[in-house]
This record gives structure tokens, sequence and C-alpha cells, in this order.
């Protein structure tokens, strides 16, 4: 059983987007409910494309000086680069891992995507080894395929 509840947190972001808040308003409500779960969401930054780079628009949890990622660089960069959700068990195990803190352990990227364009994407990092399964990942991708829509 995921420890993330996708559905809920969509429900609360048509519910939002219905009352005529904006993107970064989304962004943050969406980082906000994913954190809220507990462990393994240990911060939760929501990543838009610009250009060929990465802005960070809204998170919640540990603050990060990487508010800017080249496409190409680290686990986000390389999820855009690559076009692939990435699932990172150990992140001391890649070598162009860029870390927002050192007690990161793992990271779950899932692409922000309107068919073929990605917006975005969602970038879990956890203070736990190895924690997000497929079921977890699915509920992240719920949340991503709802802000697709609604951004």
């Amino acid at each position: 059983m995921p420890v993330l509840d996708g559905d809920r947190i969509v429900a609360a972001l048509r519910g939002a987007f219905a009352r005529d808040v904006g993107r970064v308003a989304l962004l943050r409500l969406a980082a906000e409910r994913m954190r809220a779960a507990g462990a393994p969401y240990t911060s939760v930054y929501m990543y838009m494309l610009h250009g060929d780079e990465l802005v960070l628009e809204a998170h919640d949890g540990r603050e990060t000086e990487h508010t800017h990622i080249a496409v190409g660089h680290g686990v986000c960069g390389t999820a855009v680069a690559t076009r692939t959700d990435q699932n990172v068990p150990d992140v001391r195990a890649i070598d162009n891992y860029i870390a927002c803190n050192t007690w990161t352990r793992s990271e779950l990227v899932v692409l922000i995507r309107r068919g073929d364009l990605i917006l975005g994407q969602i970038d879990v990092d956890s203070d736990e080894p190895d924690p997000f399964t497929p079921e977890e990942e699915a509920e992240v991708r719920k949340v991503a395929d709802a802000l697709a829509v609604l951004l």
C-alpha cells in the first residue's frame, strides 16, 4: 500500500484550479500535500522547464541552493535529457548527482508532460534508502499527470 494518496492530492488540485489559483499556488499545493504524506517524502521540489534549464518554482521541505539546473545535469536534468522518470535508490552511487543536502539518500523524479511536451518535474528527496516502489511512483505520476492538465 503506497504512502501517498495521489487521488486525494489530485482532488485538492482540481478544487484549487476551480478557485482560479495561479500556477505557483498549484505547484506549492502539490508539494505541500505530497510532503504531508510523511516518510519517505522528506522534500518535494517542483521544477519547471524554461528552455534548456529547470527552474525551481515551488517546494516544501528543506531549502535548496539549486534553483536552476541545466538539462543533462544531475538526476533532474538527466530525467529531461532522457525523457525518462528517474528512481534512484542510492544517490551516492550516481556520479553526476547534485546534492540538495547531505541527508538525502534517494530521489524520485517524475516528469510533468503534456503529450510529448515536458513541462517540468516533481523531484522527491528522501532520507531513506530505496523507498520508492513502483506503486509509490504511480501515485506521484497521478499528481504529475493532473498538473500537466491544470498548468
